[in-house]
């Protein structure tokens, strides 16, 4: 714009003031709208009470269940399956008839036997009578010393022929019985391998079916060698409660007790086996099930106990957040005199009534600022 040009000079010279001012304003107008420094980050953490309680010891362990007692039904003399009363899983008691051998050859070698007996034995009266009379004899002279001894040899002879008898009548008998094959125990019938109608043989490995007591049930679990003291000191008071745990490590399946120890340490795993015992009321136990164990051998009293999640684990110490007044944390070290994977045991570092930090570690530092989440804060876990 030409301002010599314009008509008006108060006017031409307002307008080059404006001209001249406009950049000023423009730059404190920047200068205004400039953003301001972003605050520190709030993290949202869970957090507990540090609090005193008394704390079941436990030892914790992976376990197999496996039948109280467990047998496969084999034959002990062989022959034509002829019936097997039972159905696959079915409850038997002891003495319950689970199978039938054919028993028509085995009764047949019993009544030989019975029979040869008796021919034995009235050959044995004879003999005995003839000893009467050669002995009456030989004391008048009438019959030779020689055959007296020689009937007395008889009659001995006779005499071990009818104790042979008794022991195949003995034979027979057993073998007969063998031909009818009952439950050793009260338990359920696993699947049958072998049908009716099938010739079976003492030395075949295929057993006819499986039998296994299932109430009471077993599990046996492997612990490290280091809580065996601690085992042999709750044994000798008593028998130690065994709780069994579903795979997700929470569902109770059964509560039942310890039983035994192994006599030997794993060398190459350093570990123990132990065995319990269930009473499986509701079958909720199965051989061969996969269980998580936890054994209460002791109570500490009154001990500071904070949940298991707070402890961290740093390079060379294991730590906790604290939460302080200001709603900031602090790292403070401790020491764990025991954790079982809920609730940890503070021996050092740590008063009663602090709060510590369970959830939210991963971006905490020292100093920082942080948010309680709602419904945490529950002493000791």
């Amino acid at each position: 714009m030409d301002l010599a040009r314009m008509r008006n000079p108060t006017l031409a010279l307002g307008l080059a003031a404006l001209l001249l001012a406009a950049p000023v304003s423009l730059s404190v107008s920047v200068a205004e709208d400039a953003p301001a420094a972003p605050a520190a980050p709030t993290i949202p953490v869970s957090v507990a009470k540090v609090a005193r309680r008394d704390v079941p010891v436990l030892i914790r362990g992976l376990g197999t269940v496996q039948a109280y007692y467990s047998v496969l039904l084999r034959t002990q003399v062989d022959g034509k399956l002829m019936q097997v009363p039972v159905t696959e899983g079915q409850a038997v008691k002891k003495g319950d008839l689970l199978a039938v051998i054919d028993t028509r050859p085995y009764q047949a070698a019993l009544d030989a036997a019975l029979a040869k007996k008796q021919q034995d034995e009235a050959l044995l009266i004879s003999a005995q009578s003839d000893l009467v009379r050669y002995t009456d004899l030989a004391r008048r002279d009438v019959a030779s010393r020689q055959k007296v001894e020689a009937t007395q040899a008889l009659v001995g002879q006779l005499t071990a022929v009818i104790a042979g008898d008794n022991a195949l009548i003995d034979t027979a008998k057993v073998n007969l019985g063998f031909c009818a094959i009952a439950a050793p125990f009260d338990g359920r019938v696993g699947l049958r391998n072998v049908d009716p109608g099938t010739f079976v043989r003492a030395a075949e490995a295929t057993p006819i079916m499986p039998v296994a007591q299932l109430q009471p049930i077993s599990a046996t679990f492997t612990v490290p060698q280091d809580n065996l003291p601690a085992i042999l000191r709750a044994l000798a008071a008593g028998k130690p409660p065994v709780v069994a745990l579903g795979s997700d490590n929470a569902t109770e399946l059964d509560k039942g007790e310890l039983l035994t120890i192994d006599n030997t340490i794993d060398a190459t795993t350093g570990t123990i086996k132990i065995k319990a015992v269930f009473p499986n009321a509701g079958f909720r136990l199965w051989p061969g099930q996969f269980i998580n164990t936890r054994l209460l051998v002791g109570t500490m009293g009154n001990a500071l106990t904070v949940p298991s999640a707070a402890v961290q684990h740093g390079q060379d110490r294991l730590f906790v957040y604290i939460v302080k007044d200001d709603q900031t944390v602090q790292a403070r070290t401790v020491e764990v005199a025991s954790d079982d994977g809920i609730v940890a045991v503070v021996s050092k570092g740590l008063d009663e009534g602090l709060t510590v930090v369970t959830d939210g570690h991963s971006r905490l530092r020292n100093g920082m600022k942080i948010a309680i989440s709602a419904g945490s804060g529950k002493a000791g876990g």
